[in-house]
């Protein structure tokens, strides 16, 4: 059984990295504001799918294994980077279209709402993003190997420890997911519109990109 101290001290920890703005917020954030609340919802299980796998696979000791082959390491680092920076990239040339082909549209027009990246209101297709996202993210392996065994008690089960605590971070990222979702469904109508719309894709687009150029370059 995981003291009651330690749960709580993994709970601050992992609600303090939930609540840093990263990657994940950046995606949530961007998908709700263009009114796709159940891609968004895709996203948010997605994300967390990706999260109990790390923490189970971690608590198998599959993890430890990976981040100790520096040949797996780096595969799957150089996976994740160039995901990430053809998403962003993806955008950002969505946008330099889209202000290619409004000269003669009408001011005020949504005809390029529905237009780039996970642009379609689809819980399959926002799980997708999320979990292929989080799962070629090699940090995230790397944090829970750090972080879950220091608080998983040498006689207790270490899968029942791993996706109890998996369980928690799980549970307050979707709340502070529901946040941001709610957020952006305020900020919706405002952030629909064609310039509003540019600048959202060129901020998260850069947001995105320059995660995977970190995560290709930097440590």
């Amino acid at each position: 059984m995981i003291p009651m101290d330690a749960l709580w001290t993994f709970s601050l920890m992992v609600g303090l990295l939930t609540l840093t703005p990263g990657l994940d917020t950046a995606l949530i954030l961007r998908t709700a504001a263009l009114g796709h609340r159940l891609r968004a919802w895709g996203v948010v299980l997605g994300i967390q799918s990706g999260t109990l796998i790390w923490g189970v696979l971690t608590s198998l000791g599959v993890t430890a294994l990976l981040t100790a082959s520096h040949l797996a390491y780096e595969i799957l680092r150089w996976a994740g980077a160039a995901y990430l920076v053809w998403i962003g990239g993806r955008m950002l040339w969505g946008t330099l279209r889209r202000s290619m082909d409004e000269a003669p549209e009408a001011p005020g027009s949504r005809a390029e709402v529905n237009v780039g990246s996970g642009s379609d209101d689809s819980l399959l297709g926002g799980w997708r993003q999320g979990v292929t996202t989080n799962l070629l993210n090699p940090k995230m392996g790397a944090f829970y190997v750090a972080v879950l065994p220091q608080f998983l008690p040498a006689d207790a089960s270490h899968l029942a420890g791993g996706v109890l605590l998996t369980g928690i971070h799980i549970l307050l990222a979707v709340i502070w997911a529901g946040v941001l979702i709610t957020l952006g469904h305020v900020l919706r109508e405002r952030l629909q519109r064609p310039r509003a719309r540019r600048y959202l894709d060129r901020i998260t687009g850069t947001v995105i990109a320059a995660f995977g150029i970190r995560l290709a370059f930097g440590e």
